[in-house]
């Protein structure tokens, strides 16, 4: 079991390597890229179309950064096995420590974004909660195993659909403006309140604005998205183990 800790920590080591490779500013790229579509937006929602959101820029980050967190995870699984053909052709080890590798890689920059968010909430004097580190574990484990199961699957049929990077990306632009980031769920009409719950993403993205607001957590979203991160995780593992025997021979 250890040599595989090893294993993910090396791989994991060179996702993060590979990223940085050649570049000056490093980590301070993934946080400028959500603060950069926040500017965008704020300017589009809030000046030109004068949204009624209370400290629309803490709101717009708040959803910005844990969206960004699941986008990039998933864009990224798209050609993580690509990437890593050589090892898989020449080692025989469980494949899915290769996803598994550049989930954690985003998701150890989400962790490091967060103090970006907690500035911001001392900019509006919102002062966090007792309880923020205890909800901060309880929203990023389902995020985590989603990104996860996602990752597993994209990944996975990637290799047999190379064109499947196309409507990913299609889709995950769908998603974003299904999913109440840079507008409040409260904006939803009630005859389309159903897409929320349909989408594994919202109830995220929902409750992670709550905790860094000082609100209450949904509960009803918190128990739907540990629902879907089961369902999601599983089915995606599923996948990738019928499919990961002929990986070395598509590759």
């Amino acid at each position: 079991m250890a040599h595989l800790f090893d294993l993910v920590y090396v791989l994991t080591q060179k996702e993060i390597k590979v990223r940085y490779k050649n570049s000056v500013l490093g980590y301070f790229w993934s946080v400028m890229h959500p603060l950069a579509f926040a500017l965008m937006f704020y300017l589009a929602f809030k000046v030109f179309m004068k949204v009624q959101v209370e400290d629309y820029p803490l709101f717009l980050i708040t959803g910005l950064f844990p969206w960004q967190w699941f986008s990039n995870s998933v864009s990224s699984s798209l050609f993580v096995l690509i990437d890593n053909a050589s090892l898989i052709k020449k080692l025989n080890f469980p494949r899915e420590l290769i996803p598994l590798s550049s989930v954690i890689n985003h998701s150890f920059h989400f962790l490091l974004s967060l103090p970006i968010i907690l500035l911001f909430m001392y900019i509006y004097d919102k002062s966090p909660a007792w309880w923020l580190p205890v909800g901060v574990v309880c929203l990023f484990l389902p995020q985590f195993f989603i990104n996860y199961g996602i990752s597993l699957a994209v990944s996975s049929l990637h290799l047999f659909f190379r064109d499947l990077d196309r409507l990913v990306s299609i889709l995950i632009t769908l998603l974003f403006y299904l999913t109440p980031v840079v507008y409040s769920e409260s904006m939803v009409p009630d005859n389309y309140s159903f897409i929320l719950y349909l989408n594994p993403v919202a109830g995220l993205l929902i409750n992670w604005r709550r905790l860094f607001l000082g609100q209450p957590l949904d509960v009803s979203f918190l128990l739907l998205s540990f629902l879907y991160a089961f369902v999601i995780f599983l089915s995606g593992y599923v996948l990738f183990k019928k499919l990961s025997w002929r990986f070395a021979e598509v590759l």
